[in-house]
């Protein structure tokens, strides 16, 4: 007998929830860790909180561009999966996590031979730009096994194993955090590094973790096993590259326009600066929500269409954007709430608090909107549709953030004029998206291997 239409609502309600909430916490805890690397070097002031800011901007460029590679793995990956299609599944794996060495190494170098350099970029004091020139250097020494860990984290969710990954970032991050205040103040037989131990710290317990989930994976403990070969299947490589470029572009234009718009608001000075970087921690929290959602989007949108199944693979788009609607408000909420309690406690400096406060209001009511992209660019990604949302990235974040602040700074307006562009920015980007969603030209896009008709 059929199934009815409100049987199989919930069942795809249920396998979405499924597939997001471990993801959301994962989110959360790479979230805490960023949170708590601020809360360590508070009470250094705020040129130790502005330097963490900016070496945590760097590393989110860095890492913005292996997500792209992460995207085109989750996509073909959940297709092959979903067409039992095992083998091509570890093929794609394998050559991503070959690749990532590759790209993880070379996006080091930047880092590791002019972090002055790169720090410089956001126009902060001598002081802080020393600082989070440290910051960065270590966080490149240690960026290919960061690498690593992203690339299998993402296959072993594409193919719907969410917990596996979970459990390695609890342990890397707690990790990471305890590594992070032991270096940053000196322990025991441990020197004080101050800001730089924050990185070097953090990114050693991480690595610790890293080595476990990766030498697991090598002796075939996982789903998806190690070929074990030396060459790069040319033709993963290829179907990589193609799905994948575009959101690498996406989101190399993401944190470049970030880097820019922080520049804008350093202007304003650090006061300003450090407010603007507490605040996205906080709200952070809930931005990871709509992270989630997007990634079980992603995942079931794949799979679906990989067991051609077209129609399930849209309403699994639209169950996830409405779940994450209900999500990110009821954090958004709570975050408003709590607005200056979280600020007081991130800092004892009533100008940064009352800056932090206004950053949180204003981006609470984006969050709806939020959602519409993070959720729909996920399906989108899913489908192997990376060009649309690498287009209303660009409108969104050049037409609706950056020119609009650069304006508001040259005619002198205050800071919470370049907060509230933000506005603009995302609700250029889900418009765009839900209209291309609607659309359903996604459906269309094939990739070799699966049964997409």
């Amino acid at each position: 007998m059929p199934s009815s239409p409100d049987n199989a609502a919930a069942s795809t309600s249920n396998r979405v929830w499924q597939l997001a909430w471990p993801s959301i916490l994962s989110n959360l805890l790479f979230t805490t860790v960023g949170f708590l690397h601020i809360k360590i070097v508070s009470d250094l002031g705020t040129s130790a909180v502005a330097a963490v800011t900016t070496g945590h901007r760097v590393f989110f460029l860095i890492q913005a561009i292996l997500m792209g590679v992460s995207v085109a793995a989750t996509a073909l990956i959940a297709r092959h999966w979903g067409a039992n299609r095992v083998d091509r599944a570890e093929q794609v794996t394998w050559t991503t996590v070959l690749l990532s060495v590759a790209l993880g190494a070379a996006l080091s170098l930047p880092a590791l031979l002019a972090p002055r350099w790169i720090a410089g970029l956001f126009g902060l004091d001598e002081q802080t730009t020393a600082t989070a020139a440290s910051f960065v250097f270590w966080l490149g020494v240690f960026n290919v096994f960061s690498a690593v860990n992203m690339m299998l984290g993402t296959a072993l969710r594409a193919i719907g194993n969410v917990i596996t990954p979970l459990w390695y970032l609890f342990f890397s991050s707690l990790l990471n955090v305890t590594f992070a205040y032991i270096a940053a103040f000196g322990v025991g037989p441990v020197p004080q590094f101050g800001v730089a131990g924050v990185a070097l710290g953090g990114s050693v317990g991480a690595l610790l973790v890293t080595a476990i989930f990766f030498l697991r994976w090598w002796r075939g403990h996982y789903e998806l096993k190690a070929l074990k070969v030396a060459s790069i299947d040319g033709a993963t490589t290829r179907q990589l590259i193609s799905i994948g470029a575009p959101a690498v572009l996406e989101q190399g234009i993401v944190q470049l326009a970030f880097l820019v718009f922080f520049a804008i608001v350093g202007k304003y000075g650090t006061t300003a600066y450090a407010a603007y970087g507490i605040g996205i921690s906080l709200v952070s929290f809930s931005i990871v929500v709509g992270f989630g959602f997007g990634i079980a989007a992603a995942t079931l949108v794949g799979q679906q269409l990989g067991a051609g199944k077209p129609e399930l693979a849209v309403a699994a788009g639209w169950r996830s954007l409405r779940m994450a609607l209900a999500a990110m408000a009821l954090f958004s909420v709570a975050l408003v709430y709590f607005a200056t309690d979280l600020a007081r406690f991130m800092i004892d400096e009533p100008e940064v608090i009352e800056l932090t406060v206004a950053f949180i209001y204003i981006i609470a009511l984006v969050q709806p909107l939020m959602a519409c992209e993070f959720t729909l660019s996920g399906a989108l990604r899913g489908a192997g549709d990376t060009r649309f949302p690498l287009l209303a990235t660009f409108c969104g974040i050049i037409l609706g953030r950056l020119l609009p602040a650069w304006l508001a700074a040259s005619l002198g307006l205050s800071v919470y004029w370049i907060f509230a562009v933000m506005i603009l920015d995302y609700g250029i980007k889900a418009a765009m998206l839900i209209s291309r969603y609607r659309s359903r030209k996604w459906l269309h896009i094939s990739i070799a291997g699966s049964n997409t008709q």
